[in-house]
C-alpha cells in the first residue's frame, strides 16, 4: 500500500505544518553531515582544515546541483501525476527518472573526481588548504551515487505526500556519521580523508536502507528499471535541464562568493566556513517550506484547485516569516558561542560572529523566495524560476557582495548578501503575482 496524502482537500495550514515538519528535520540531519565534519575537523585538525572542508563542500554541492535540480523536476512531475490520480503515469515517470538520474550521477562523479584539483585552483583556494581540500573533494565525488539515490527516494515519497519515511533513512545515516567521524579522524588517524569517508559510508547506508525499506513495504511503485519512452525523457529534460540549471546557478553563485571571501585570507575563510555551518541551519525551515509547497501546489495545480494554490502561498509566506524571525533572533544573540563551536582562532571567530549578526534578519526575505518559487515550480515553470535565480545570484548577490566588501571590507560580504535577499524577494513576488506561470501545462487532459 502506498504511503500517500491527498493535498487537494483538507486544512492547508495544518497540512503544511505536519508535512513540512519532517522535511525540516530531514534537512537538518542532512546538513548535520557537514556540520559534524566541520565540528570535528575544526577542533581536531585546525582552521586550515576547516577552510579546506568549506571550499570543497561548496564545489561538491555546485557540481551535484544539476542532479539535485532534476530531483526538483521529479517532485513537480510526480506530484502532478498524483494530483491527476494517474497511477500508471506515476509508475512510468518514476522509472524514467531512475534511469536518467543514475546515468547522470555516474558521469558527474567521474568528471568531478578527475578535475578536482583544477576546480579548486580556479576558486583561488589558499595554497595551504589545497591538498586537503582536493582529498576531501575526491572522496565525496566517489559517493555521489549514494547521495543522489537516497535524496531521490525522499523526493518520490514527498511527491505522493509522505514526508515522514525519508526522515528514518537520514536519521540512521546521521547517527552513523556521528560515530564514524571521530573514529576515522582521530582513532584511525586518517585526518580530513577520514571525515570524507565517514560521510560517504553513512550516505551509502541511507541509500541501501531506503531502497530495501521502500521496496519491502511497497511505499512507492518502483519497478525494475527499463528504457523510458521518448516522451518521458523529453519531459524530464524539458523540466530537468532548467531546474538543474537553477541549482547550478545558485551554487555556482555561492562558489563565486567564495572567491570574494578567499581574497581576505585564511582567517576570514575559516570564519566564513564556521558561520556557513550555522547559516545552513538558519535556512532549513525556508528550504523545507519550499519543498512542501512545491508538492502541495503540484497536486492542486494538476487538480485545477487554484483557490487552494493561492492559500498554500499565503500560509507558506506567513509560516516562513514567523519561523525565520524567531531563528534569526536566536542566532543574533548566540552568534559568538555558535561560531566558537567550530574554531578557536580569535580572528576567525570574530569574523564569523560579525557575519551572522549582520545577515541574520535578512533571512525572512530569502525564505519568501523559497516559498514563492516553490509554488511556481509546482506548475512546471522551470525556465522562469531559472531566470529569477540568475537575477538573484548573478545580477544581485555576487555583484553586491563584491561591491560592499570593496567599500567596507569583510563585513560587506554579509551586508551585500542581505541587500540582495530583499531585492530578489521583490522580483519573486512580482512574478508570482503577475507572471504567466499559471498557464503552464505539463500533461494533456485525461
Amino acid at each position: 500500500m502506498l504511503a500517500e496524502q491527498d493535498f487537494t482537500q483538507g486544512r492547508i495550514m495544518k497540512q503544511l505544518f505536519f508535512f513540512s515538519g519532517p522535511i525540516m528535520l530531514t534537512n537538518l540531519l542532512q546538513v548535520s553531515y557537514q556540520f559534524i565534519d566541520s565540528l570535528w575537523v575544526g577542533n581536531l585538525l585546525g582552521a586550515n582544515a576547516l577552510g579546506a572542508v568549506t571550499i570543497s563542500s561548496t564545489v561538491v554541492v555546485t557540481v551535484l546541483s544539476f542532479i539535485i535540480g532534476i530531483n526538483h523536476a521529479a517532485l513537480t512531475v510526480l506530484s502532478q501525476q498524483k494530483g491527476r490520480k494517474d497511477s500508471q503515469g506515476l509508475k512510468r515517470y518514476l522509472n524514467a527518472f531512475v534511469v536518467v538520474l543514475s546515468l547522470l550521477s555516474v558521469i558527474v562523479a567521474s568528471i568531478g573526481y578527475l578535475f578536482a584539483g583544477p576546480i579548486l585552483e580556479m576558486l583561488n583556494t589558499p595554497p595551504e588548504m589545497l591538498q586537503e581540500a582536493k582529498i576531501y573533494l575526491q572522496v565525496n565525488f566517489l559517493g555521489i551515487l549514494f547521495l543522489m539515490g537516497y535524496n531521490f527516494i525522499g523526493t518520490v515519497l514527498r511527491a505522493i505526500g509522505d514526508s515522514k519515511t525519508p526522515l528514518k533513512f537520514v536519521l540512521v545515516a546521521a547517527i552513523l556519521n556521528t560515530i564514524l567521524d571521530p573514529l576515522f579522524i582521530s582513532v584511525f588517524n586518517w585526518g580530513i580523508e577520514g571525515a570524507a569517508y565517514a560521510t560517504v559510508i553513512s550516505q551509502a547506508v541511507a541509500f541501501l536502507l531506503g531502497v530495501w525499506y521502500t521496496l519491502h513495504f511497497k511505499l512507492a511503485p518502483f519497478t525494475f528499471p527499463s528504457l523510458p519512452t521518448r516522451e518521458e525523457v523529453w519531459l524530464i529534460l524539458r523540466l530537468g535541464i532548467p531546474s538543474g540549471l537553477q541549482m547550478t546557478v545558485i551554487h555556482a553563485g555561492v562558489a563565486a562568493i567564495m572567491t570574494v571571501v578567499n581574497s581576505f585570507g585564511s582567517p576570514v575563510v575559516a570564519g566564513f566556513g564556521a558561520s556557513q555551518r550555522i547559516d545552513s541551519l538558519i535556512i532549513l525551515p525556508a528550504m523545507a517550506l519550499g519543498t512542501a509547497v512545491n508538492s502541495m501546489a503540484g497536486q492542486n495545480i494538476a487538480a485545477g484547485r487554484w483557490d487552494r494554490v493561492r492559500q498554500i502561498a499565503i500560509c507558506g509566506a506567513l509560516f516562513n516569516t514567523v519561523i525565520m524571525l524567531a531563528i534569526a533572533t536566536l542566532v543574533f544573540i548566540l552568534a559568538r558561542p555558535l561560531t566558537s563551536l567550530f574554531i578557536q582562532e580569535q580572528e576567525a571567530v570574530q569574523f564569523g560572529t560579525n557575519y551572522l549578526k549582520w545577515i541574520a534578519f535578512f533571512y525572512p526575505f530569502l525564505g519568501l523566495n523559497f516559498v514563492l518559487n516553490g509554488i511556481v515550480r509546482g506548475a512546471g515553470a522551470m525556465y522562469q524560476v531559472l531566470v529569477l535565480n540568475i537575477i538573484s545570484f548573478w545580477i544581485l548577490r555576487y555583484p553586491l557582495t563584491d561591491l560592499f566588501s570593496r567599500f567596507i571590507g569583510e563585513n560587506g560580504i554579509a551586508l551585500g548578501m542581505g541587500v540582495a535577499f530583499i531585492i530578489s524577494s521583490v522580483f519573486a513576488f512580482s512574478y508570482f503575482k503577475w507572471g504567466k506561470w499559471k498557464e503552464k501545462r505539463l500533461f494533456g487532459e485525461g
